[in-house]
């Protein structure tokens, strides 16, 4: 079966009837509805249900309920919208309650998900039961000039939802076979807004990683609309992908604490869960490459995440994610034995053989619309390739090709291939060495 065509609907976390279903205590729903409505100034029950993201009967229940402990009151219809509906606004009692609540914690708006919930709906929707067929994997990767054999090292790898080593010199495709894993996962899964463990909520959806899918299931009235078909607390995304280079640190992996809003945000690789964690240029971080993967052994091998709150409280968090590092150096020089061992795939990502660097030019050079010219092909591979010892790569055939479409737009002349140009545009791929007097 090809996950990739699997309706996400089939592990939706399910609808919420009751509000007892949130698993929520109810002084934590009460607090955020009041910040919610102070921070956010909405009045209509349709408007705090978007808000605090629950359907519209459960909020309407936690109004009443508000309004029973005097912290709400009804304002009527008169400053309502054309559709008549009730307005509520905070009563004294409600705002400095709101404001109370606020000096605890900033957070407001969507109510969380408690973590085991979270864990259960992580499970269901997890990474490792994604079976990408050989097609998917060819058809994402259908950009790029790969050896015969790579596909049949990355297939297993991508399909065990397990760590993959990429490795060779740089410029030849890693971080796009990285992309191209990412996008042979291809479905979609239920991202939470936030979720709470010991009563503190920790804010997990980031629009930069997580990409909403309209929900085919919302079509028609207005009023269909309204009524969603799974808990609402949840976003339906694409599965995720956070990629890093060079910034990455080790804080990154860890909860992050705003002293002053007193809230949470989830680490890099929470927010990856269900999808891909891409660690590109591995070496060229401030922190040594075994010190990150020692961050990493534990919770690849055991599939949970251990995080501290502030108080020192630790808890477990799910570690459902595909963890592909990319780096140019060779794997002994950056990992001990053990290392090595824990990371399942090893792939070497090495330069295209001649005959593939030329399919790469040909190709390149078709879609940048610059005609081949057979001198100019004899030109570099004769005079300019033996200079660097025959080493291609794949990022020669592009470089080389925009350098001389920038040469012949400067001198405004038709696109074209020339010995000349080759030599122009050869200077800017390769720097001659020599010592500058300063």
């Amino acid at each position: 079966m090809n996950m990739q065509s699997t309706d996400a609907t089939s592990f939706a976390p399910p609808q919420l009837r009751k509000l007892e279903d949130t698993g929520l205590q109810m002084v934590m729903m009460r607090d955020i509805l009041l910040k919610t409505v102070f921070r956010k100034n909405v009045e209509q029950v349709s408007a705090i249900a978007e808000a605090i993201s629950l359907p519209i009967p459960l909020t309407q229940a936690l109004v009443d309920m508000l309004r029973d402990m005097g912290l709400m009151q009804a304002m009527g219809t008169l400053h309502a919208t054309s559709s008549s509906e009730m307005g509520y606004q905070l009563t004294d009692a409600g705002k400095a309650r709101a404001l109370d609540a606020l000096s605890q914690s900033e957070y407001y708006g969507a109510m969380p998900v408690p973590l085991e919930d979270y864990k259960g709906q992580t499970n269901r929707q997890s990474v490792k039961n994604v079976l990408i067929t050989r097609d998917a994997l060819n058809a994402s990767m259908g950009h790029l000039i790969l050896p015969d054999d790579m596909i049949d090292q990355l297939g297993p790898a991508v399909s065990s939802g397990r760590s993959v080593l990429m490795y060779g010199p740089p410029g030849n495709g890693k971080s796009s076979i990285a992309e191209g894993i990412r996008a042979a996962l291809g479905d979609t899964i239920y991202i939470p807004h936030s979720i709470c463990y010991a009563g503190q909520v920790i804010t997990l959806f980031d629009p930069i990683v997580h990409t909403p899918v309209k929900d085919q299931t919302e079509t028609g009235s207005a009023l269909r609309k309204k009524v969603a078909r799974y808990d609402t607390r949840y976003i339906m995304c694409k599965r995720p992908t956070v990629m890093t280079g060079g910034e990455l640190s080790l804080s990154m992996l860890d909860l992050n604490y705003n002293k002053t809003s007193r809230t949470y945000q989830a680490s890099l690789q929470l927010k990856s869960s269900g999808g891909v964690f891409i660690v590109d240029d591995l070496g060229r971080q401030e922190e040594p490459p075994q010190a990150l993967i020692n961050r990493w052994i534990v919770p690849m091998e055991v599939g949970y995440d251990i995080l501290t709150l502030q108080s020192g409280e630790k808890f477990e968090v799910p570690f459902d994610t595909l963890v592909v590092f990319s780096t140019n150096f060779h794997p002994n020089d950056l990992f001990d034995g053990a290392a090595l061992r824990r990371i399942f795939f090893k792939v070497k990502i090495d330069g295209p053989t001649k005959e593939e660097f030329l399919k790469i030019l040909a190709m390149v050079a078709r879609k940048k619309k610059v005609p081949l010219d057979e001198a100019a092909l004899l030109h570099l591979l004769t005079k300019k390739y033996p200079t660097v010892d025959y080493l291609y790569a794949n990022y020669h055939a592009p470089f080389l090709l925009d350098q001389i479409i920038a040469i012949c737009n400067f001198e405004g002349i038709p696109y074209q291939m020339t010995p000349d140009l080759i030599d122009r545009a050869w200077e800017n791929l390769f720097v001659k060495q020599e010592t500058i007097a300063h």
